[in-house]
């Protein structure tokens, strides 16, 4: 007979794949001791580059349980946003997958919480807070210990089953779970491809992402000008990048998503090339209006756009 911890582990797992979720692990909320020190590490060469965020909260982003009062287990959710469709113009700025369709951060909220609200429904009042890129929360390191993947030597989690182009998103909640067995296996064995790929040399050494060099950091995190010694790196990408994914062999087990919010909008997909150079703010609010892209703002975007124009 299950005790109540697996009972409702399984009732978790199971309603997180109902509502679209492709995977689910549990880990216990506890010091992430292991992290500390690359963390520190990597704060004190800069690779956060302009993000300051990062180094701010240190405890609370090792330590759940300074998030939320009496947190007692992680829920590590993932959910696919691979798709095969490109956009249509070639020679266009290019934008990352996962900002094809409607902002990830609204859809997964909206998951998170029908989650939390099953949870006090079927097992009772959970105290309890739904992160997605929201707080100082160490969404791989979880996802890893919650036996969902490893992290490549480009840092992003990658699934044996599903590759890499998936979000992660976690609930840490006030009640004791079933804990799943961390993936302690790493199967990226030899291989470079990632590394040898990145346009600008953002992945320092195996496992090591410089943040500050990173195209996606450059195109979205960074508020200043994009620094001159880009040019002609940034492989015509306008908003975040793919390149490490793109070629990391494990993506040959990505699936087209089901998830109809991240259908790309064709008007986004349909822009030619002269069209992103010649947007306006009106333009650019009605074909992003519902895409993280809107995270740059009409400025960022076309700061973006402008540094690829000059090559």
């Amino acid at each position: 007979m299950l005790n109540n911890s697996a009972k409702y582990s399984r009732m978790i797992k199971a309603e997180a794949l109902r509502l679209g979720f492709m995977a689910c692990g549990i880990s216990k909320a506890d010091f992430l001791a292991e992290e500390a020190p690359r963390l520190e590490d990597w704060l004190n060469k800069n690779h956060h580059g302009e993000m300051a965020y990062m180094a701010n909260h240190f405890d609370k982003r090792l330590d759940p349980r300074l998030l939320v009062d009496g947190a007692k287990s992680i829920v590590s959710l993932t959910l696919n946003y691979f798709t095969d469709q490109q956009q249509a113009d070639i020679n266009a700025p290019k934008i990352s997958k996962y900002a094809f369709g409607t902002d990830y951060h609204t859809v997964i909220k909206e998951k998170l919480q029908e989650l939390m609200a099953f949870i006090n429904d079927n097992i009772g009042e959970v105290g309890g807070r739904c992160f997605v890129d929201s707080a100082p929360v160490m969404d791989k390191a979880w996802a890893q210990k919650a036996g969902l993947g490893w992290r490549g030597k480009n840092s992003n989690l990658i699934s044996k089953y599903a590759g890499s182009f998936f979000f992660i998103a976690e609930l840490i909640i006030d009640l004791d779970l079933d804990y799943d067995t961390p993936f302690a296996a790493d199967h990226c064995g030899s291989c470079t491809r990632c590394i040898d790929a990145c346009p600008t040399d953002a992945i320092v050494a195996p496992y090591t992402v410089d943040g500050s060099k990173c195209i996606s950091y450059l195109t979205i995190e960074l508020k200043n000008e994009i620094p001159t010694e880009f040019k002609g790196k940034m492989d015509n990408w306008m908003f975040g990048c793919d390149v490490c994914q793109d070629v990391c062999p494990w993506n040959r087990f990505a699936t087209q998503h089901k998830e109809p919010a991240f259908e790309p909008a064709m008007e986004l997909l349909n822009l030619k090339k002269e069209e992103l150079i010649e947007m306006t703010d009106e333009v650019f609010k009605q074909v992003f209006k519902n895409s993280a892209i809107k995270r740059t703002k009409f400025n960022g975007l076309k700061r973006n756009i402008d540094f690829l124009k000059e090559l």
